[in-house]
């Protein structure tokens, strides 16, 4: 009787553990004996192995492996990477969380390279000079503009005061592409001190940002300085012109 029931137990595989990481994982590692076995000549029996044979070196580990690029096509414009029908090499997990899951990119195959390169010949409703020209545009319209003027001496504002203005925030822009207000802007007036005003940069002759400038008084003398305003471009300020600027289009 109690050996029917141990069998009854034992069939029913209530005692059996089975792993349940049953997934497949593809790693590869490359290995190097550290001390190879000696070599036998043909027809002779191998020598048996020793414990030192089983000592291994690891030569590549696939899955620390930088992997390739990936060559995809674009769908569409891109900010910062390319305008439809480029052929661009991102990294894998790039490419694919970024472009190819939105479905702005398609894997880079004879057929896609085809096919978006004739559309490529059709004009695009928004057209663009270069991968980071809306880029530029997106960092130059966020910026608040100081144009620090001289307190003592009549001056009107000029491109190259906002060019000078654009390098001290780290921007390189010629004077041809930075377009000012009709109304010239004369000074000193303390009444114009942190009041706005909107110039036009011009970026490969065709994007256009329309920069926000604040005016800011500076005097040689200490004295005569006015009082420092910590993180100014964080306040309010009033329109120099009004609501709307009249900076060219």
């Amino acid at each position: 009787m109690l050996s029917n029931v141990a069998k009854m137990l034992g069939s029913s595989g209530l005692c059996v553990t089975q792993s349940v990481l049953l997934q497949s994982s593809r790693n590869t590692f490359v290995l190097k004996r550290r001390f190879p076995p000696n070599l036998y000549k043909k027809n002779q029996k191998p020598g048996k192995l020793r414990g030192r044979h089983f000592v291994y070196d690891l030569v590549e580990d696939t899955t620390i492996k930088k992997k390739p690029n990936l060559e995809v096509v674009l769908t569409a414009f891109v900010e910062g990477v390319g305008s439809k029908g480029d052929v661009v090499s991102l990294k894998p997990n790039e490419a694919y969380n970024k472009l190819l899951l939105p479905g702005l990119a398609v894997y880079k195959t004879p057929e896609n390279v085809a096919k978006y390169a004739t559309e490529k010949d059709e004009k695009e409703t928004e057209v663009h000079s270069s991968a980071y020209a809306q880029r530029t545009v997106n960092k130059l319209e966020s910026l608040i503009l100081a144009v620090v003027m001289n307190k003592d001496h009549p001056w009107v504002i000029e491109p190259w005061h906002i060019k000078l203005s654009l390098r001290k925030a780290g921007y390189y822009v010629p004077d041809s592409a930075i377009t000012l207000p009709d109304t010239p802007i004369t000074g000193p007036d303390l009444l114009k001190q942190n009041k706005e005003f909107y110039c036009t940069v011009t970026i490969n002759n065709l994007e256009q940002a329309r920069v926000r400038c604040r005016i800011h008084h500076w005097s040689t003398e200490p004295s005569d300085r006015l009082p420092y305003v910590f993180e100014h471009w964080k306040l309010d300020a009033e329109p120099l012109f009004g609501e709307a600027s009249p900076a060219k289009a």
